[in-house]
């Protein structure tokens, strides 16, 4: 229950920052064309609080914190007083009408810079790119455990986050990409990964583990949590046993563990097993013995598991830079984000991306709640995300948004003239009709993800 107030209460706040912004960005540019603004309300439905400015704007908190608006005079929308008309939205030059309305965008983009300075100046934890277990295609294409990722195509990748964003996104692509990295050996080479080996459907989010890779961090530590009855392990391994070795072989992660007995069962005999047990270091004789699995075939097992992780890993690598550094990392990265965000738009457009990356208004409260929880610096980075979503959603030339808004106005300044009522009103029913199967869209990607 904690959770869902949680998520509740984040995206509340979320939006409020966000609309806030986007809102204000309209506002002032209103303002500076002379523009008299009416009301500058943060949510939707009943005033919860309202008061006048000496501005004679009607400033409002209402009740359904999921957006807001800017109310401007406007003779479309009522009768204007003479001495007013002037101060009109629609007397404006259509070069200032653009500017207001392209105001709000800019404001989040302008926004998304700030959170990302702020977040840099911060600090915000990681974990290293560091993989722990390949196999697979990138077990072929050279990839070895202990590699440190450094650059997927043309992105550096400073943590283990960009590192995953990248590799998701280039294996969405299915083309091969370079991936330059750094070896156990401290040499820097590049590796070719043959993304366009991929199964033609696969699930997204779980690109990098279809690949082959699976980062240092979520390695689990070769100790023993479980002895199957009656296998070659029980009697002779114990639950907290920490295997170091396997005939010879050292074993830094239960995921060693594998392979190395596959290696001493086809030699067949006995073979050496190194343990650390209460302080003690023994060498303990094992035999491995062959079972059969309908899902994995045959193999040689000693019938343990790993112990189950009871604490959360331990961030391993810090994403910070001083005041002044920031200033062009925050740019460059709102520019890569944005590239990101366009490109992943074209891909669902073309079906190389699955419309289930639409997410909505559940599923950002998730995301809210979560980042919030994993620290200040986290909780920028989503809003810097979130807001940068807001302002290309806004751009789209949807008419109802502000992207259709320009559209209309940059047809006026080809044709010289506005376009009529009645093309204006049409285009507002196409939009409306978009934007509705666009949320139906949002909702039941939401539905769906709570159900899974």
């Amino acid at each position: 229950m904690s959770d869902v107030f949680g998520s509740i209460w984040w995206l509340i706040v979320s939006i409020g920052v966000l609309v806030t912004f986007h809102e204000f960005g309209h506002f002032w540019v209103a303002r500076r064309c002379g523009v008299k603004v009416l009301r500058f309300s943060i949510g939707f439905g009943k005033a919860l609080w309202s008061r006048h400015g000496k501005d004679g704007t009607e400033y409002v908190i209402a009740a359904i914190p999921l957006g807001g608006y800017v109310k401007m005079l406007d003779e479309r929308e009522g009768d204007v007083a003479p001495a007013d008309v002037s101060h009109a939205f629609n007397r404006q030059s259509v070069w200032q009408r653009i500017a207001i309305v392209a105001a709000g965008p800019i404001a989040n983009l302008l926004l998304c810079v700030t959170l990302l300075w702020a977040m840099f100046v911060v600090g915000r934890p990681d974990f290293a790119p560091t993989i722990g277990r390949v196999e697979g295609i990138a077990a072929e294409a050279g990839f070895r455990t202990g590699d440190t990722l450094l650059k997927v195509g043309e992105r550096d990748t400073p943590t283990w986050s960009e590192a995953a964003m990248a590799l998701t996104t280039a294996a969405m692509d299915r083309a091969p990409i370079a991936v330059q990295v750094r070896n156990v050996d401290d040499d820097i080479v590049t590796r070719t990964l043959p993304l366009s080996r991929l199964p033609a459907s696969f699930e997204e989010m779980r690109a990098i583990q279809i690949v082959g890779l699976s980062p240092r961090h979520y390695t689990l530590p070769a100790v023993v949590g479980k002895i199957e009855a009656g296998t070659a392990a029980y009697g002779i391994l114990i639950e907290g046993d920490r295997i170091t070795a396997i005939d010879g072989a050292s074993v830094s992660s239960f995921d060693d563990i594998g392979p190395l007995v596959q290696t001493l069962g086809r030699s067949g005999g006995e073979g050496m097993v190194e343990v650390e047990r209460n302080g003690e270091r023994l060498a303990l004789p094992l035999q491995p013995r062959q079972r059969t699995e309908p899902d994995r075939g045959t193999y040689w097992a000693l019938g343990i598991a790993p112990q189950a992780r009871t604490t959360v890993p331990e961030y391993d690598a810090m994403l910070r830079y001083g005041p002044i550094a920031a200033i062009p990392v925050a740019l460059r990265e709102t520019g890569t984000m944005f590239r990101d965000s366009v490109a992943m738009i074209g891909r669902m457009f073309s079906g190389r991306a699955s419309a289930k990356n639409v997410s909505g208004p559940i599923t950002i409260a998730r995301y809210a709640n979560a980042s919030a929880q994993l620290g200040l610096a986290w909780f920028l980075n989503f809003l810097a995300l979130l807001s940068l979503s807001l302002a290309i959603i806004n751009l789209m030339p949807i008419p109802v948004l502000d992207g259709g808004h320009l559209l209309y106005y940059l047809i006026e300044l080809v044709k010289g003239s506005p376009l009529s009522e009645r093309a204006m009103a049409a285009g507002q029913f196409v939009g409306l009709a978009l934007l509705a199967s666009l949320m139906g869209l949002a909702f039941y990607n939401d539905i769906l993800g709570l159900v899974r």
